[in-house]
Order: structure tokens, then sequence, then C-alpha cells
């Protein structure tokens, strides 16, 4: 699938699953403004390898949580490409800054989710639509499990926000759809070389050793790359006639009973 002549914003796309869903546009022609906040190195590290893969962009640092930082990133995508086809909205903060159960979550915890989140998708697929053409195409990366279910106390910020945040995916399906862009919702299951890494080794192997047990029915968890494919499909042509969806990107884990132990499940 080519995709040339193409441009895409990644928010968060220097690190984890943003970077997945950078290179694999870049692969396919798309060129890429990798933005990032704090970590610079790494968001140049990540365009350096969108140009190994022939096609070229820029970064751009910004503070998603600031609605001027917001709409000043949109300043410079449309000085650096003119225009904008492809909006993939991931950015989050890091977990310090948010992870906390509902009963002592603060209320700056409490802002940083849904200001990284619903408010941030708000600016930003204002500010992307201005500069789309007819066909364009906008991505959320949500957690779809983390938004409906209340077991991950630690995730209520997050999970509250990600809620607000597929809310607005439907929305602004329909409100964009006359003029062709298609809106979407991408949720990957657990992932490597995500916020998984942050974790300590412990609890990393138990929740890979879960998953490839049969939690995940693939047997395996879901890498930065998978994501960036399922991401480049919805670019296509063919994918004009999807939107306002929640596509779960998982290897089949979002299909399993939470109260049957797996081993039952796969009989």
């Amino acid at each position: 699938m080519s995709l040339k002549q193409k441009h895409a914003l990644v928010t968060g796309g220097s690190r984890g699953i943003g970077r997945g869903i950078a290179l694999k546009l870049a692969e396919n022609g798309v060129k890429v403004a990798v933005h990032y906040y704090r970590n610079e190195s790494a968001a140049r590290d990540t365009l350096e390898e969108v140009r190994k893969r022939g096609s070229d962009g820029f970064v751009v640092q910004a503070n998603v949580c600031r609605a001027e930082e917001i709409t000043r990133m949109f300043g410079e995508v449309k000085t650096q490409f003119g225009g904008l086809e492809i909006l993939v909205s991931n950015a989050r903060p890091e977990a310090a800054e948010f992870f906390q159960g509902p009963m002592d979550i603060t209320l700056q915890q409490w802002d940083a989710a849904f200001d990284s989140q619903a408010k941030a998708f708000l600016i930003a697929v204002r500010e992307a639509s201005a500069l789309m053409p007819a066909g364009g195409r906008i991505f959320a990366i949500t957690y779809a499990q983390g938004s409906r279910t209340g077991g991950l106390l630690p995730w209520a910020g997050m999970g509250s926000a990600k809620a607000a945040l597929e809310s607005m995916v439907r929305y602004f399906a329909v409100a964009l759809a006359k003029r062709g862009i298609t809106v979407n919702a991408i949720s990957p299951g657990w992932t490597e070389n995500s916020v998984l890494n942050s974790f300590p080794d412990q609890v990393q192997d138990l929740i890979r050793n879960w998953h490839k047990s049969g939690w995940t029915p693939m047997g395996r968890l879901g890498t930065p790359e998978d994501i960036g494919d399922v991401v480049t499909l919805f670019c296509s042509e063919q994918a004009r006639w999807i939107t306002g969806q929640v596509i779960y990107a998982d290897g089949g884990a979002s299909l399993m009973t939470p109260e049957v132990p797996p081993e039952i499940q796969f009989g």
C-alpha cells in the first residue's frame, strides 16, 4: 500500500506505540511529524528511522496538556507540510502523573489524564481538520478495556479520560463525515515496548506469562509494529466507509471471558 504524498502528525511519536505507527506510515511513503514532549533525543532517533525508510518529516515539541501548545504545534505542521492528511492522537503523560486509585487520585492527576486525552483530542481534531482535504484520517489511541472495567484501580483517571476520548471519536465522526474524513479509535492490548516496560520486572513477567499462556488467544503480546500496521490499513482508501468505531487490535484478548480461566475457554 502506498500513501505517498500524504502527511501525518503522530503525537507521542518518539517512543513505543507512537514510534511504531510513525515508522509504519513512513514505510508506506507518508511524511511524518514526530511529536515529543520531553525526550527530544528519542524523537530525533525516530525521525532518523523515518528517513532510513525513504520518507521524511520533522520533530515538533509540545505539552498536549496545554491548549496553546497544541495550537502552536499545528502552526508548525502547517508551516512545514502545508496541509495534513493523517492525525494520530497517541500522547499521554508518564504513569506517575495520573496512576492513582479513585479514593486517592489528586485533582492534578485527574486533570493530567483528561487534559492529555479528551481535551487534547478536542483541540487537535479542530486544528487538524482545518488542514485536511476530503479523505483525511483521524485516529485516537485508546485502551477500551480500561475505559469500561474498574478492576485496575490506579487506572481510574486515565480509564475515565479514555472513555471520554472514545465518546469524542463518535461525535467527531459524525461532524466530519460529510467531508469524507474518518475518525476512529484504535485499542491495543498489552504491547511490548510501551507503558508495560515502565513496570517492575516482576509485574512485566506476570503480564507476559498470563497472555502467552492463553489470555491472548494468539499467544503473545502485541508490538508497536502491529499497531502501526492497523493504522496504516485504516489510512487506505478501502477503509473510507469505516468511521466512529473502536477497533480492537489485541490478538483476541478482548474476546476472553474474565470469570472463566483461560484453560477452560480453550477447551
